[in-house]
């Protein structure tokens, strides 16, 4: 039966959805992607030094078999919206889900290093996958009232995934009496830590099977009635339903599908804009965030921290990512973009340049002297938390606004796919960087920090408050 319920008025208050504890759960259900994203992501920080001890390998070896993950993750981002759009934003997490399984239980029953290596690759695809495929979704089904607050599930789920990895590893590590390949349920401990993302992995597939497929999908392959009953579930009977099916179609055909050759202008290749995208994503990794992430633990170990210690500051290292990113999600609508990436550029360069400080003093018995380690972990986590307060969660913000409609899906691709070779460029080279000078590798990424500062001042304008359709 056809609605013949009147929209709200422009500028009225939209009443709450009928089942908005509903809507919640369903985001909240996708953004469990973003979880093993965070936690695929992070877990390989509690086995890299066993690995090593392992399979007898050097650093240059160790830091490609930790970053080979991210060829897979450029691929599944890469694919996963071609993947969405011919089988189903679903579908598309039940794949994600399946291969997060098997990436699981290869990498914890890995018969050599190739093959440990191919099961981060396969575990890499899932998560360029749960990467494109969760904040899309989350998008098409959120009520437009409550799509900013619903979409910010996503980052948390990041954050706190990064986080419970850490807390996971810390604990089996304690309970294998403090080492990597102590024996654990039968496993070398470190395997046990790779192996436990199966159960966020199998929940994730499971609760894929209990929420609706995107209507904006549905309509794309002529489900009308069902896309229509889902937009009643979602955003409630009270609006016009025909009208806000009408309004999605009349949408869909609308858009311009940006291609590659959209971008390209001027003597330099790409458009202005898109250089400035890509520097914005650059920058981001550049500055050395992920060795937080995945090699706290080793870093700690190799300036004489307590293995078990070392774990347990990779936790806290990750429970400041969170604090920082809650932060980020008040006060970006408030203070704006620019100034937070401003404020989180200085912080971020005070705590990397404290950490170089801290790491140039020579070992005594192995360990830091008392007060350069103390500045170390301090800086650390001052590092980790202004970045998390800025350059965590603007940068993706800045992609989703700056670009002019007619290019934003290609440019923001291309941006995308720059962060991932950063990203691969800075996991693979910290473990050999930190052998030949930690110090100095330290000062590089101050560096960079310091250079995003005119950086952000010359070329990026400010996108709070604009409509999309307004960037040019």
């Amino acid at each position: 039966m056809t609605s013949t319920a009147q929209a709200p008025q422009p500028g009225s208050v939209p009443p709450h959805p009928e089942h908005l504890g509903h809507v919640i759960f369903i985001a909240a259900a996708a953004a469990m992607g973003g979880f093993l994203f965070g936690y695929d992501s992070s877990v390989i920080n509690g086995a890299v030094e066993a690995i090593r001890d392992r399979y007898d390998i050097g650093s240059a070896t160790l830091a490609q078999v930790i970053a080979v993950a991210l060829i897979g993750c450029a691929i599944g981002a890469a694919t996963a919206g071609r993947i969405a759009d011919r089988i189903g934003r679903i579908r598309c997490m039940q794949i994600a889900a399946v291969l997060f399984t098997i990436s699981a239980v290869g990498s914890a029953l890995p018969f050599a290093l190739w093959d440990l290596a191919f099961w981060r690759i396969i575990g890499g695809f899932a998560i360029g996958m749960a990467s494109v495929i969760g904040p899309a979704y989350i998008a098409e089904v959120s009520p437009p009232a409550y799509r900013g607050r619903l979409g910010s599930f996503q980052q948390a789920a990041i954050v706190v995934g990064i986080a419970i990895s850490q807390l996971v590893n810390w604990g089996l590590l304690n309970a294998a009496g403090g080492n990597q390949r102590g024996k654990l349920l039968g496993l070398e401990a470190w395997q046990v830590m790779l192996g436990v993302m199966v159960i966020p992995a199998v929940l994730y597939g499971l609760l894929s099977f209990a929420i609706p497929e995107s209507p904006r999908f549905l309509l794309s392959v002529g489900k009308r009635d069902r896309a229509r009953a889902i937009l009643a579930e979602v955003e409630g009977e009270h609006i016009d339903l025909d009208a806000r099916v009408d309004e999605i179609e009349t949408a869909m055909r609308r858009e311009h599908k940006s291609t590659f050759k959209d971008l390209l202008g001027g003597s330099f290749l790409f458009q202005r804009i898109v250089w400035i995208g890509i520097g914005l994503s650059v920058f981001q990794q550049f500055v050395g965030i992920n060795v937080a992430f995945y090699y706290s633990s080793t870093l700690w170990q190799s300036v004489g921290i307590d293995p078990t210690d070392s774990f347990f500051y990779s936790f806290t290292t990750s429970i400041i990512n969170i604090i920082g990113t809650v932060i980020a999600m008040i006060f970006v609508d408030r203070v704006g973009r620019k100034p937070l990436a401003l404020i989180g550029s200085v912080g971020m360069v005070v705590g990397l340049s404290l950490e170089a400080w801290a790491f140039s003093y020579h070992l005594v018995d192995g360990k830091l002297p008392a007060t350069p380690g103390w500045v170390a972990l301090v800086a650390a986590h001052v590092f980790v938390l202004f970045f998390a307060l800025s350059w965590g969660v603007i940068v993706w913000v800045f992609l989703g606004e700056m670009f002019p409609n007619r290019i934003r899906a290609a440019a923001l691709g291309v941006a995308a796919s720059a962060q991932w070779i950063a990203n691969w460029a800075i996991t693979a080279s910290f473990p050999s960087l930190a052998d030949w000078n930690l110090s100095a590798t330290y000062m590089i990424y101050a560096f960079f920090a310091a250079l995003s500062i005119p950086f952000v001042l010359a070329f990026v304008k400010e996108t709070k408050g604009r409509t999309l359709e307004s960037m040019g």
